[in-house]
């Protein structure tokens, strides 16, 4: 799980609490309860100990300046993996749906329009890879770096988008919503603490 740590009003937004209970908790108790127990949480090496009050192993990843820090939360591996973002609210079938997804190259989830009625904003949020052939999506990584210092990205710092128009080897900047695994329900990247009391009138 990419911990990160993106900071909004008075404490970072993964440990925002949806229902009294932290994101990143709740994510990772609705993976285990889908089955999932070898979970790790990516942070930057100076919030390792915040992160282990969830039970799970923390891994630091190399420090690393903007634009890229959010690349370097796709932690070394060289074994199938998924990433699944910390500050997404994740309905339980959004996560069963993640688990049982099965890929022989590299997926990718997010939202799509036309968004459910109870999703809580005007434009698609990506949710998580995973990831089976490790070398290419290492090699994808690295060459959404390269445009990005071609400045062919409209978007600075390019995030997981321009990753996966990568990946597809689609037109750069163009999100195509037909060509990923979509979740369709209340499943959403949080911004602000204040979202998720409006979360619960939706």
């Amino acid at each position: 799980m990419c911990g990160g740590w993106a900071c909004h009003q008075s404490k970072p937004k993964h440990f925002f609490e949806f229902d009294g209970e932290p994101i990143v908790q709740r994510t990772v108790r609705l993976l285990k309860e889908c089955g999932v127990d070898d979970i790790a949480i990516t942070t930057s090496p100076d919030r390792v100990d915040t992160y282990k009050v969830f039970g799970v192993e923390v891994i630091p990843y190399e420090a690393c300046h903007y634009p890229f820090v959010w690349v370097e939360a796709f932690y070394l591996t060289h074994e199938p993996v998924c990433y699944i973002f910390g500050d997404v609210v994740y309905s339980p079938e959004a996560i069963k749906t993640i688990v049982e997804t099965d890929t022989n190259d590299i997926e990718f989830f997010a939202s799509a329009p036309p968004f459910a009625p109870n999703y809580p904003k005007r434009w698609a949020e990506p949710f998580a890879f995973k990831v089976q052939d490790y070398n290419r999506f290492r090699y994808c990584v690295n060459t959404v770096k390269e445009m990005d210092n071609q400045h062919r990205w409209y978007r600075r710092p390019p995030i997981s988008w321009e990753l996966w128009q990568v990946v597809k080897n689609t037109p750069a900047n163009k999100i195509i919503y037909d060509n990923y695994t979509v979740i369709n329900d209340y499943t959403c990247d949080v911004d602000y603490e204040s979202e998720l009391q409006q979360w619960k009138t939706i």
